[in-house]
């Protein structure tokens, strides 16, 4: 199994854009193993739409109806969120991996995504966004990585630059920055197209 896992230092920082453009770069297969909320619009509608050359998108495991954090989402529907089945899709294509929330949500009991990504073996993708305290949240979330020997292949920062968070993050952690992603007013395939051009994986 080849591939990689999404994560981020938090919610809403542009996890499923950034899985759309590793999948469209690599022609990858992408899976989200959980999606909390928005049923009508998931991240795997949203992903199919922006990442056309993705070979297949794999059936999430779980689609709970509110969003909010998995475990009260599950709750509330009466779902047992079971770790035997959040395991790989099998596939020989590479595969692209979008967590639901940042890496220590839970999902159940005794279990969080960060619990997850040390049974997968596969490397981080770690998508950082520029506001008040995301040095911090940054830094906390490649130290839970590396204590736990899980690999990191780089980050991608989104959102306007802010030159002294990036340069901070970059010098503290010693990873590499694989993409720079501005806002846009508009987010399509091409754009998205572009994009995967530009992400130095």
């Amino acid at each position: 199994m080849h591939g990689c896992v999404v994560a981020g230092i938090g919610t809403g920082v542009g996890k499923t854009v950034v899985a759309a453009i590793v999948a469209e770069k690599w022609r990858a297969d992408y899976w989200k193993p959980v999606q909390a909320g928005e049923l009508h619009a998931s991240d795997t509608m949203k992903a199919r739409q922006l990442a056309p050359e993705a070979v297949q998108f794999h059936a999430e495991a779980y689609r709970l109806n509110s969003a909010i954090s998995p475990h009260a989402a599950a709750e509330l529907d009466g779902v047992q969120i079971e770790r035997t089945k959040l395991a790989l899709p099998v596939t020989e294509n590479r595969l692209v991996v979008e967590l639901a929330g940042g890496l220590f949500v839970p999902l159940a009991p005794g279990l969080r995504n960060i619990d997850l990504l040390s049974e997968w073996k596969l490397p981080v993708l770690l998508v950082a966004n520029y506001y008040l305290g995301s040095i911090n949240h940054t830094l906390l979330s490649i130290e839970a990585l590396q204590t736990r020997d899980i690999p990191l292949l780089g980050l991608v920062f989104n959102g306007n630059p802010l030159k002294s968070s990036r340069q901070a993050i970059l010098e503290e952690s010693g990873l590499p920055c694989l993409l720079d992603m501005a806002r846009a007013d508009r987010i399509d395939a091409s754009w998205v197209a572009k994009q995967a051009e530009s992400l130095q994986l």
